[in-house]
């Protein structure tokens, strides 16, 4: 789409991974070229871009979840090019997309600069979401043994129950991309390299005393800094973070746009990624 000479909005492509992490990277983000790959291949058509004079000036994403959720991330404009209405154009080309399939919910982790925006466009308030961090101990403890029940699926349908849809496709390329996922009783905990710091999460579990197995057997590689997005309304993982010597660094809002889709909060321990939910 031509908006005028030299300014054209277009799908990311994987030629755009590396000027993609060049805006990442500008915004102290967390993500890796492999991530920005996995959302391309996850949701092609909802990976979009401004490019300008042939530049890659801004980007945002729209991951869905069947029909029920999307989430938007990677809301990135590139320094130089900010204050000329990047952000807002692609959300509106984002949400049409949305409104157009007929997803009934549309969600996102807004940091206090994107809020005023997301509210314009019809997003309100639904929860506080904060990243934690833990300095690496520059000893390495061991490497996680994995933990996994008779039934491996049921993590995947305890993730639907507490999440509130389906990101099985998500799930799946997350543990192949990060080391194996623990599973116990139905509860799992994942974790992927990040560009910055190791990434905990995804992690849904029955209770805080799984939780803490599962996060603690993850964590037994101490040499490396980590970081753990959490609902603070969940005191279990508030009080397993705080155990385990993590710190709160990052605060944003989570946002919702079209009808309430509640989570079962106390069941989630980690989420996904500010970019996945």
């Amino acid at each position: 789409m031509n908006d005028c000479a030299g300014t054209i909005l277009r799908r990311l492509s994987a030629q755009d991974v590396p000027a993609a992490m060049e805006l990442s990277e500008q915004a102290g983000w967390n993500q890796t070229a492999a991530d920005w790959r996995m959302l391309m291949d996850l949701a092609p058509e909802g990976c979009l871009a401004i490019e300008v004079d042939g530049e890659l000036a801004a980007t945002t994403t729209l991951l869905c979840y069947g029909r029920r959720l999307a989430w938007v991330g990677m809301v990135l404009t590139k320094k130089s090019y900010r204050g000329r209405g990047f952000a807002r154009r692609l959300l509106t080309q984002a949400l049409s997309m949305a409104d157009r399939t007929a997803i009934e919910t549309v969600k996102l982790d807004a940091t206090d600069q994107g809020q005023p925006l997301y509210e314009k466009m019809g997003f309100r308030g639904e929860q506080a979401v904060e990243r934690w961090t833990r300095a690496g101990t520059g000893q390495t403890t061991g490497t996680a043994v994995p933990i996994v029940d008779t039934l491996p699926e049921n993590w995947r349908m305890a993730d639907h129950r507490a999440f509130g849809a389906d990101r099985s496709e998500l799930l799946e390329e997350l543990a192949r991309r990060g080391q194996a996922p623990l599973v116990m009783n139905g509860s799992y905990c994942l974790t992927r390299p990040g560009r910055y710091s190791h990434y905990l999460g995804p992690s849904v579990c029955h209770s805080p005393r799984t939780a803490r197995v599962l996060i603690e057997r993850t964590l037994t590689a101490g040499d490396r800094d980590c970081s753990w997005d959490l609902l603070p309304t969940n005191a279990g993982a508030v009080a397993i973070a705080r155990d385990l010597a993590f710190t709160p660094s990052r605060h944003l809002q989570r946002m919702v746009r079209g009808k309430d889709l509640h989570a079962d909060n106390n069941s989630i321990y980690a989420i996904a990624g500010f970019e996945l939910g």
